[in-house]
């Protein structure tokens, strides 16, 4: 079978396109025949060794997957071949075929695309996460978005419209913004491109706080971090909860006397060691996300689909931010 593989630590172009055994569904596992997988920032990272999963050389990225069931192995039951799936995967979805455990595998409805399963999972299971459990977010509160127009920004802008906050989404261009709008958001922010000095960040923090209002941001949930962390920290509310997600501008130095003044709270968001601590925890996320896709409430972009060949393309321009919502390179028909 074909795989797309790291053979080298770099960047997309350092990705060679190989000819690899077929994989064979061990205990537990379904052998999975890949039709879609979509593109996340950890694809980025783990191909230049800078994720805190390392895996051994040749591996192939791609974090999630959307397929046909194979082959069953050894004590797998609730699955058949012929099955749509979709799982995450971590690593090594750029593949044709490949084996995962069954608890990771959720069945695809079936009147959705393979390419549109292949964006779900990871964003929604990440924000509902980041959202219930770590934001405590409650109807009626507002919430601060900020790179609201990546996958997991959209989901959560739509999941916090679903759960009835006011939702602003930061951004960093007008296309950004309407992308933005139109999955739910009441009022967005453009923000400049960073790094910022001392006067800027001060603006920022203006500009933040001019359209959250009085009461500043309930909930913020950072997809982004680097610069633009502490202007939004300064603009959360008494007691807020700042939410941790994802550091594609970089790793933020906070003022920690921030989170005095506010008495607000500080909440990292690791959503995979969450699934392996909470598998329970987890499962009814996956129930209430897949009720609210059936409903209409939530629905993932995809604002490009490439060919398989161009996976190496896909994680460029997610590397250089250019993506609205998701990306997913289609494996096979």
């Amino acid at each position: 079978m074909r795989a797309l593989l790291s053979v080298t630590v770099g960047g997309p172009e350092t990705l060679v396109m190989s000819e690899v055994p077929d994989p064979v569904a061990g205990p537990g596992e379904l052998l999975v025949a890949v039709k879609a997988c979509a593109v996340n920032y950890p694809d980025v990272l783990i191909i230049e060794d800078k994720y805190q999963m390392k895996p051994p050389r040749p591996f192939a990225p791609g974090t999630e997957i959307a397929g046909v069931v194979e082959a069953l192995g050894e004590g797998v039951s609730g699955f058949a071949t012929g099955d749509r799936v979709i799982a995450v995967t971590g690593h090594g979805g750029f593949v044709e075929k490949i084996a995962i455990p069954v608890t990771s595998a959720h069945k695809l409805p079936k009147d959705r695309s393979f390419e549109e399963g292949a964006a779900f999972m990871m964003t929604y299971a990440t924000s509902i996460h980041a959202l219930v459990d770590r934001g405590r977010l409650k109807e009626g509160e507002t919430l601060l978005v900020l790179g609201a127009a990546g996958g997991v920004g959209l989901a959560a802008v739509e999941l916090g419209r679903a759960f009835g906050a006011r939702v602003v989404a930061a951004v960093s261009s007008e296309d950004k913004a309407a992308a933005a709008r139109k999955a739910g958001a009441h009022d967005t922010v453009i923000y400049g491109r960073a790094p910022f000095d001392k006067e800027q960040s001060k603006a920022l923090a203006d500009q933040f706080k001019a359209v959250l209002g009085k009461g500043g941001a309930d909930v913020i949930y950072d997809a982004v971090g680097g610069d633009y962390c502490e202007p939004a920290l300064r603009s959360i509310a008494w007691e807020g909860r700042y939410l941790v997600v994802g550091f594609p501008a970089g790793i933020p130095r906070l003022p920690l006397n921030l989170t005095l003044l506010k008495s607000c709270d500080l909440c990292g968001v690791f959503w995979g060691a969450f699934v392996a601590r909470d598998p329970a925890a987890h499962a009814a996320h996956m129930t209430r996300l897949f009720r609210l896709w059936a409903s209409g409430d939530i629905a993932p972009v995809v604002s490009a689909v490439l060919p398989f060949e161009q996976g190496g393309e896909a994680i460029a321009r997610m590397a250089r931010r250019e993506a609205i919502g998701k990306l997913v390179v289609k494996v096979a028909d």
